[in-house]
């Protein structure tokens, strides 16, 4: 038996395997990569993102057939002048780049210059076809998401990136300031993801931290509120809710409609969304023929 999955999370998870907290080998990587890419839930999945200085090091090379299409994520953890440098790297082990993703400011910045600097580099990054700009939610944060926008509506490839976790607790956006974040994206047409700290698929606490995680979806939920027109406030609420049940009524009604707005998220697992995915009757079980 095959089960296809729903439209509504075609593409939601990107494998994040490389990175913390499962921190796999990259050949360990690869290979689970290609797995599911080829499993019944493979729409479920995005490409596997790689760290730019990985890339750069040339880590890939013998790893990868350069007939086999390997699509990858990269991740600009060497900084946005060094971007162009590590997708050099790339077209010898036939590997695409399909997407970019790169901070432009620290905590506490002013992310208005690095989005400027980003924009002028987006002609260096041949063949992307999506570039995220992770934005800090700080002072400066609408005037970006402007710019963000008026370079999206000039036909530039270029979307919004937000953390929601991390090892300290200021990582962690409150439900107020994440709705915020989401409606202004949706008054701004503009398309977001997020990435770490969406472990689980409903809002929880996690025991050893201490810290209290968004969960994904409530995340689907609260976007697709937003995407309806709903007020910050209402968005918010989605946010906070631990009984998965009108979370689930939300996500039901829309399971055959593209996403809107929310781009999607790195999992370090993809077996672990997939799992309560499935237990929430979002995604059915299934198996290859």
């Amino acid at each position: 038996m095959s089960t296809q999955v729903p439209a509504l999370l075609d593409g939601l998870v990107d494998d994040a395997a490389v990175f913390p907290p499962g921190s796999a080998a990259l050949p360990d990587a690869l290979t689970a990569h290609r797995t599911h890419r080829t499993a019944w839930y493979a729409d479920l999945v995005g490409p596997l993102l790689l760290p730019a200085s990985t890339v750069a090091a040339g880590e890939l090379s013998g790893l990868v057939d350069p007939g086999e299409g390997l699509v990858i994520g990269l991740i600009g953890d060497t900084g946005l002048p060094n971007l162009p440098f590590a997708l050099s790297f790339l077209a010898p082990d036939g590997v695409t780049a399909r997407q970019v993703e790169v901070a432009v400011a620290k905590r506490g910045e002013d992310p208005l210059p690095g989005v400027a600097e980003l924009l002028r580099l987006i002609d260096t990054l041949p063949g992307v076809e999506a570039v995220y700009a992770e934005l800090p939610l700080t002072f400066g944060l609408m005037g970006a998401l402007d710019a963000l926008a008026a370079a999206r509506a000039d036909g530039v490839p270029i979307a919004a990136k937000f953390r929601t976790g991390g090892l300290a607790a200021e990582l962690f956006p409150t439900p107020a300031e994440l709705a915020a974040v989401i409606c202004a994206c949706r008054d701004r047409d503009l398309p977001f993801k997020l990435t770490a700290g969406l472990h689980q698929a409903v809002r929880h606490l996690d025991p050893e931290t201490g810290f209290t995680h968004h969960g994904y979806a409530n995340v689907l939920a609260a976007t697709l509120a937003a995407a309806d027109g709903a007020r910050v406030g209402t968005v918010a609420e989605l946010l906070t809710v631990v009984d998965p049940r009108p979370l689930l009524a939300r996500a039901t009604e829309r399971l055959d409609s593209p996403r809107p707005l929310w781009v999607g998220f790195g999992s370090c697992s993809i077996l672990e969304p997939l799992t309560d995915l499935i237990r929430l009757g979002l995604v059915n079980g299934g198996y290859d023929a």
